[in-house]
């Protein structure tokens, strides 16, 4: 031991403690000390002691550090040594790198043994896993991250028997979860790693780690450190989220109901720079990928990966990838990995084939980048493993996708073949790589065209229409005539393996095709020679290929050629080959150990090319058809005519079930029609509900304000007689208001004929003063027009006594005016109230009355009276108030003009009042003249007449 080493080598002569000496005294103090820090001592030793003599510790001392796990838990310093020291013993990591720096190569085997040895001794008492559990929960950094190493030591050791004795402790396994939510790094990052031993090939404890929140937390973790930029700790988390999900359908479902697939996007958001990517992040990124081919894996139940599918596609993962996929400077194993999880994505989803479909690389002219990953897989100078990936994407691509399969034949077709040669398409790069001289390109390209036809009737008679231009000058060559005549040039083994899988698939439930193939004279020979020859073990495979390739035609032969029909092909079969002999070589197929390979998974992984030499879906063919086949050869004609029966009665059968198929999947669709119908009739059902709900409430409002009307309406019918004189006033305002108006206009003519008169006058005493002027100079004229101006004189007085009359009149007038807007004042007070709270209702009392009569005998159409009657009553009182509010304008109108017409009359008074002093001034003039002036009392009774006069004149008007 190394131990002895150090004990004999020492420089001092005298007799030194062995280690195991030393190791027992300490074990001594550690039982029998009775303070604490002889004890802690003691244990700090032992720790400094347990790497170097792992095995004499481990054996001295694991009692007495259990025991003080147990009695000294309330000092934080001597449980972390003992922890410590325990995970010395039990780890093998440490014994590990000292043997990476020894030199010494013979160490005994027992020493990596010694660990789990260890571990059995320490798990044998189930509550020494109990106490550490315990003390994980600690919170003490001393404490519980050397617990966390302990535990996940021995997780690694005896992972089992561990996992069984956290299961039954109780909480066990919540205790450990909370390692997740420790803000210290250290201990969260060593959770992580105990919870990925815990959770090793254990549903239980996955399904109880799962729903203890573990997913939200990880991927909180991963988003922290940086998605797939992150270190060492985004790639723990994602093995422990593998091992949370891997073959374990109840988490994968948790996980997809959880949303947590839409938070797996943003790790495949990579940059335009790709060049330089470090180590960790191809890691990262490449158990990333794994982990979305875990969600859609073909071996998880058929619904539960559709559903993970679709929601790749709905939050953009799947747009992701293929931004990946299409990027330029991804690495080569990161770029085959992305092209395996892409084929997983959309295996089996139409939704999914079809955007895939659609995706395009960035090139000039772009390409479809089925093309594009067609090209790399007949390009010999891609990477093995790149090809394979390639292969199985354009699988999953036409997996169940009949719209697929079609779009790829039909770039094989002569219609739709491109003749300008500018782009190339799928048919052409299949047809390029199937006779191309690479043999594995050969076998790729009859794959991918196989699983173009597979289980697809139609398109194996369409691939009939294909002709091919072997060379110049030779007419052209059907695409089934050239698999053959490569076949019979004696190729390399895996070019006519992979061409007999491609003739095999084609002829299978294809009559037409069997029939073109039979047509064909030198087929059938060369098949028969191919079986009948006894050749090596490689050609072994190649023989039992001819041999069902042979069968299918006997077993799909409708018996339309008369030299090959069923019988005579059996009948060459005994001949030449014998029975038993065909037989025999046809079980070479199922036999051989790749075979077996291939019928494992559907991803095509082969360890070289060589190997390369089944694909999954024709080992599922050739188990359909081996013991179908097997009996068809030994059946006898009679035998033959009672099966052609039972397979027309077969098809018959099969034409009804298409027909009723067909029917159901109409009446499917008209389901679904009418079930989005009842969601819609539903919602608008719900709507009506919740309006009738409101219209229910409202007739209740309506209710009650009828009510409260009806009880003021008995309040105010005492008032009613009294109202409605003013309620008569109040509809008779108009008609006064526009005869006011009229009025109004002729005074105002009036005053216009008045001030015209005015005018006038003012312009006769203008001339009054200018003959004045004239009797100063002249007296002789003067005197010879006295009598004249006496007449004029005369005229003026009377005109003015006119004038004072009407100017009385009209003031007469206008104090009347003024008396009927004060009436109209007081009247429009007195409305105003009337017409605000019960002026509106009363006139309405018998319509309420009816309506309410009505409500009763009729409640369907409740709603619609209340509502038509609220309307009424809001019209009739905006109506009422705009009455009232025109009413006021009107009176404002009149109290402006009644003003206006005042200031007129003082206007007109004033002017007066300037000629009645002009005249006495002018009579003075005239006394002092000698002119005889009459009196004003002679002048008014003259006036008086002359009126008395006009008005007899209007009456008889």
């Amino acid at each position: 031991m190394n131990f002895l080493r150090g004990v004999m080598g020492g420089p001092s002569a005298g007799p030194q403690p062995s280690g195991a000496e030393t190791i027992q005294k300490l074990c001594d103090r550690v039982a029998s000390s009775t303070l604490l820090d002889d004890r802690r001592d003691a244990v700090r030793a032992l720790k400094s002691l347990s790497k170097k003599y792992r095995l004499e510790v481990g054996i001295q001392a694991m009692e007495h550090l259990i025991h003080v796990l147990q009695t000294d838990r309330s000092d934080s310093e001597i449980i972390g040594y003992a922890l410590d020291t325990l995970y010395n013993v039990i780890s093998n990591d440490l014994e590990e790198e000292e043997q990476d720096d020894s030199e010494e190569e013979n160490l005994p085997k027992q020493v990596d043994d010694l660990g789990s040895q260890f571990t059995e001794i320490f798990i044998k008492q189930q509550e020494n896993v109990t106490l550490l559990l315990a003390l994980v929960e600690e919170f003490d950094f001393h404490v519980r991250w050397p617990g966390v190493k302990l535990l996940t030591s021995l997780l690694k050791q005896q992972g089992p028997q561990v996992q069984q004795i956290i299961l039954v402790s109780p909480m066990g396994v919540s205790r450990l979860m909370d390692l997740l939510a420790d803000s210290r790094e250290v201990i969260r990052n060593d959770g992580v790693l105990l919870l990925q031993q815990l959770t090793r090939s254990n549903a239980a404890i996955q399904k109880i780690v799962a729903f203890e929140n573990a997913f939200e937390r990880l991927l909180d973790i991963i988003t922290e450190e940086g998605n797939s930029d992150g270190g060492i700790v985004v790639e723990d988390c994602l093995l422990l989220l593998q091992n949370l999900l891997k073959n374990n359908n109840s988490n994968q479902n948790f996980f997809k109901e959880g949303s947590y697939i839409q938070r797996m996007k943003p790790w495949f958001e990579v940059g335009d720079d790709n060049c330089g990517w470090s180590a960790q992040k191809v890691t990262n990124l490449h158990l990333m990928l794994q982990l979305v081919r875990v969600l859609v894996s073909p071996t998880n139940p058929p619904g539960a990966t559709s559903s993970c599918q679709k929601a790749m596609f709905h939050c953009g993962l799947l747009q992701q990838l293929c931004t990946i996929l299409m990027a330029t400077g991804v690495p080569a194993d990161i770029l085959t990995e992305t092209i395996n999880t892409v084929s997983e994505v959309i295996r089996g989803c139409q939704m999914n084939q079809d955007y895939f479909a659609s995706v395009n690389a960035p090139s000039n002219p772009p390409r479809p980048a089925i093309v594009v990953l067609l090209m790399s897989m007949v390009n010999e100078r891609q990477p093995f493993v790149l090809r394979c990936a390639v292969l199985y994407c354009f699988q999953c691509f036409l997996y169940k996708n009949q719209k697929g399969q079609g779009e790829i034949v039909s770039t094989l077709l002569p219609s739709t073949i491109d003749a300008t040669g500018n782009s190339v398409s799928a048919g052409q790069l299949l047809c390029g790589g199937l006779f191309s001289t690479d043999s594995l390109s050969n076998w790729c390209a009859a794959v991918a065209l196989a699983h173009a036809l597979q289980e697809n009737a139609t398109l194996k008679e369409q691939l009939l229409r294909v002709q091919l231009a072997t060379s110049i000058g030779n007419p052209p060559v059907s695409l089934l005539q050239q698999c053959t005549n490569i076949l019979s040039q004696g190729s390399k083994v895996q070019t006519r393996v992979g061409l007999l899988m491609l003739l095999c698939t084609w002829l299978s439930n294809c009559s037409i095709a069997v029939t073109h193939f039979l047509h064909n004279p030198a087929n059938i020979p060369f098949l028969t020679g191919q079986i009948a020859e006894n050749l090596g073990e490689e050609e072994q495979l190649v023989q039992g290929l001819c041999a069902l390739l042979l069968g299918i035609s006997i077993y799909y032969n409708d018996n339309s050629l008369e030299n090959y029909r069923k019988e005579k092909l059996k009948q060459l079969i005994e001949k030449r080959i014998g029975r038993e002999n065909f037989i025999e070589k046809l079980g070479f197929i199922s036999k051989h150990e790749l075979y077996s390979r291939a019928a494992q998974k559907p991803q095509p992984s082969f360890s070289s090319p060589d190997h390369m030499m089944f694909d999954h879906e024709f080992t599922k063919l050739v188990k359909e058809l081996e013991g179908v086949i097997s009996k068809a050869i030994y059946k006898s004609s009679e035998e033959d005519k009672k099966e052609e029966e039972v397979k027309k009665t077969l098809e018959q059968h099969d034409n009804i079930v298409t027909h009723y198929k067909k029917v159901i999947r109409e009446q499917d669709q008209e389901l679904e029609e009418l079930k989005q119908r009842v969601n819609t009739l539903t919602s608008q059902n719900e709507q009506l509900q919740a309006t009738v709900t409101q219209q229910v409430s409202q007739i209740q409002q309506h209710k009650d304000q009828y009510n409260l009307l009806k009880v003021q309406l008995g309040k105010d019918t005492q008032h009613h007689n009294s109202h409605s004189d003013t309620f008569q006033m109040n509809g008779i305002q108009v008609e006064e208001v526009s005869k006011l108006k009229e009025e109004l206009e002729e005074w105002k003519n009036k005053h216009e004929l008045l001030q015209g008169q005015l005018r006038e006058k003012d312009s006769a005493i203008e001339k009054l003063k200018s003959s004045q002027l004239e009797l100063g100079t002249t007296e002789q004229s003067s005197q010879t027009s006295k009598s004249g101006g006496l007449e004029h004189n005369n005229e003026l007085q009377k005109e003015l006594e006119m004038l004072r009359t009407q100017v009385q009149l009209q003031s007469a007038e206008i104090s009347k005016l003024q008396l009927e807007n004060q009436k109209l004042q007081v009247t429009n007070t007195s409305a105003d109230p009337a017409l605000g709270d019960s002026g509106s209702t009363a006139p309405n009392s018998s319509e309420l009355g009816g309506r309410l009569q009505q409500e009763i005998k009729e409640l369907k159409s409740e709603v619609k009276a209340l509502s038509e009657e609220k309307e009424s009553l809001k019209q009739h009182l905006d109506s009422s108030s705009s009455t009232v509010a025109i009413l006021r304008d009107e009176k404002s109108k009149l109290q402006q003009e009644v003003a206006e017409s005042k200031k007129e009359q003082d206007d007109l008074l004033v002017l007066l009042a300037d000629q009645d002093q002009k005249l006495s001034a002018l009579k003075i003039k005239l006394k002092d003249l000698g002119v005889p002036v009459e009196d004003e009392d002679d002048i008014e009774s003259g006036d008086q007449g002359d009126e008395d006069e006009d008005g007899d004149e209007e009456e008889q008007d």
